[in-house]
């Protein structure tokens, strides 16, 4: 076996380090090596459960370098018709719009309904998906929303005093204000934007119900201290700058798992 170069990180099988970034299963590893299609540091490896040192050893497949990345966070605009999740059956999902990651284990933190765009976060961080979805937590989201109906000429201050839901749920006090601008060309209702502190099931558009609105279009603006990038359109997505992760981390936000 080929000797790994000094480094610093903890020893990882070789199956691991390559499924974790998206080369293929383990049985996929353990057969690409048994065919000798891997090579650690220039030598043929034909073990999968090699140990390796992650951020100092050269691993290749089929000639191509397998270089390997602890951890990723990227911005995503989601669009409508993509589903919040890691895989489905029926629809394409928001990690498969990450076209150039590095890793095989991401998924979004929090959830958007099927029909609902705009900021999404793609990580494969744990430890903070679970310090932001802890429901101790809470963080302001803002959503632009167009909404159908007449809302009630005091519908800011019931919802600055906490809606009720039809099924009788309250929720917490919420931040509605009224756009001046009429709604994007081609679509029609009024334009509001609405900043809640919790996240749940269909909690935005059960609320507009609650006061006699439907909500017939919704986009996440911002969670947090993260909010959307104005120049990724639906679909595309960026890595996170270092401030904005700095900012996501120190603040420790939550971020609802429920959809909107």
């Amino acid at each position: 076996m080929a000797k790994g170069k000094t480094g610093g990180s903890a020893p990882m099988r070789l199956d691991r380090y390559l499924t974790e970034m998206g080369a293929g299963s383990r049985s996929q590893i353990k057969d690409a090596a048994r065919k000798g299609r891997i090579r650690v540091n220039g030598a043929v490896e034909k073990s999968a459960e090699r140990k390796i040192d992650p951020t100092a050893d050269t691993v290749t497949l089929d000639g191509q370098t397998v270089s390997y990345v602890r951890m990723e966070y990227y911005m995503l605009n989601k669009p409508q018709g993509v589903v919040s999740a890691t895989e489905d059956g029926r629809h394409r999902t928001v990690v498969e719009l990450i076209s150039d990651r590095k890793r095989g284990d991401l998924f979004p933190v929090g959830r958007l309904d099927i029909d609902t765009e705009g900021l999404l976060l793609i990580t494969n961080d744990g430890e903070l998906a679970h310090r932001l979805l802890s429901p101790k937590r809470h963080v302001d989201k803002t959503y632009l929303a167009e909404i159908e109906g007449d809302l009630p000429r005091d519908a800011v201050r019931r919802f600055a005093e906490g809606i009720v839901l039809e099924d009788g749920t309250p929720v917490m006090p919420a931040e509605l204000k009224l756009c001046a601008d009429g709604p994007e060309e081609g679509r029609a209702g009024q334009r509001v934007l609405l900043t809640i502190r919790e996240g749940k099931f269909h909690q935005v558009k059960r609320m507009f119900e609650a006061l006699g609105c439907r909500v017939t279009y919704l986009k996440r603006l911002s969670m947090g201290s993260l909010s959307l990038d104005d120049s990724l359109k639906p679909g595309e997505y960026r890595p996170l700058t270092g401030r904005e992760l700095e900012r996501l981390k120190s603040s420790g936000p939550a971020v609802s798992e429920t959809e909107m």
